[in-house]
């Protein structure tokens, strides 16, 4: 079933030389090509996400400009009874020494990102983002909350081909954001916290990207989730948004099968337990059938803050989908035990 959304095919420009939505940017790609030429100051958000995973571990480096702050984080989680899990973040007043381009980091063309002392010491965090010719290379240091030196050294490929899935969400003229988000990539490396050395790699370690630029409202709740495997003899990655696109005739949802993106262009039917962090979610397409899954989450990550200019609550459940998938092309794919996630999120910022 085909979307009704426009696909974009060249280079357009987000804004148009007034900083407000560029209408030619509205629309969805199979690969990043929105240049984000944001202007003002205050409602401006960047970043970059990238979580990779294994069937044990997951690593996730998050670097961020929200304008009157950049908050940069590494994140740590061991899955099974007893794992280990931590957070490192470093929050820079008015994101002093955190810029991020108008493309996607570490691509090839765009910039490198870098950030933090090259030896960080207290609550500091080094992260890094660069190109290199096999893929995108991420490197990360801090201290864990146990003073435990953590080194984050991993590399994402990028298989020829390989399609993403890139949406502008028009709110208003002065209101947007355009994500560009990248599913089922494989990965590499090593993660070091004191003496421990964690191996990614293989069949089974997967990354994913968000990359997101916009000019935000002052509240925003939504729901993410996002997977990466193999599923009835393919390449699976699953890519959902919702709430926050909800009336603006723009989705972020899609399938990523064997490296071809099939793009989602209604909103999905999520249901999920406010009072059960562990309780199973699920997300159907209502009309058109493309999806038919359950999450069962096995861990919560719950961050709630509220630190006046940023109030957020974010319920992030890791677990694995279960159901079904059919493409454009009508491959119906069974899916089992595929690993992700799904957040529930309400921000003020």
């Amino acid at each position: 079933m085909a979307t009704h959304e426009h696909e974009i095919t060249e280079p357009v420009d987000l804004c148009l030389s007034d900083g407000s939505l560029n209408p030619a940017a509205v629309g969805w790609s199979r690969k990043p090509l929105h240049r984000a030429n944001l202007r003002g100051w205050g409602r401006t958000k960047r970043w970059e996400y990238w979580c990779v995973t294994t069937p044990t571990h997951l690593v996730a480096l998050t670097v961020s400009d929200l304008d009157f702050l950049a908050l940069n984080t590494v994140y740590v989680l061991e899955f099974g009874p007893g794992g280990r899990e931590f957070e490192c973040s470093s929050i820079v007043p008015v994101g002093r020494g955190v810029h991020l381009p108008d493309t996607v980091a570490g691509a090839p063309g765009s910039e490198d990102v870098v950030v933090g002392p090259a030896r960080p010491t207290g609550g500091k965090v080094r992260i890094e983002i660069r190109d290199e010719n096999a893929g995108t290379r991420l490197r990360a240091r801090c201290l864990t909350p146990e003073r435990l030196p953590l080194e984050v050294g991993l590399l994402v490929s990028r298989p020829e081909g390989h399609e993403s899935l890139s949406v502008v969400v028009p709110w208003s003229e002065q209101r947007f954001q355009y994500t560009s988000k990248h599913t089922a990539l494989p990965a590499s490396g090593r993660v070091r916290i004191g003496n421990d050395l964690l191996t990614f790699g293989g069949d089974d370690t997967w990354a994913v990207l968000d990359h997101g630029r916009g000019r935000w409202p002052r509240t925003v709740d939504w729901s993410w989730g996002a997977a990466s495997g193999r599923a009835d003899g393919h390449t699976v990655g699953l890519q959902f948004g919702g709430r926050w696109t909800e009336g603006t005739g723009s989705t972020e949802n899609g399938l990523c099968v064997d490296g071809r993106l099939t793009k989602i262009g209604e909103e999905l039917d999520w249901q999920w337990s406010v009072s059960d962090p562990l309780a199973p979610w699920t997300l159907r397409t209502p009309s058109s059938g493309q999806v038919d899954l359950t999450f069962t989450p096995f861990h919560n990550r719950a961050v709630h803050t509220d630190v006046g200019l940023i109030a957020n609550r974010t319920d992030q459940r890791f677990g694995h989908y279960n159901g079904r998938i059919r493409t454009d092309d009508g491959a119906e794919i069974a899916v089992e035990q595929l690993l992700g996630w799904a957040e529930d999120v309400r921000m003020r910022w």
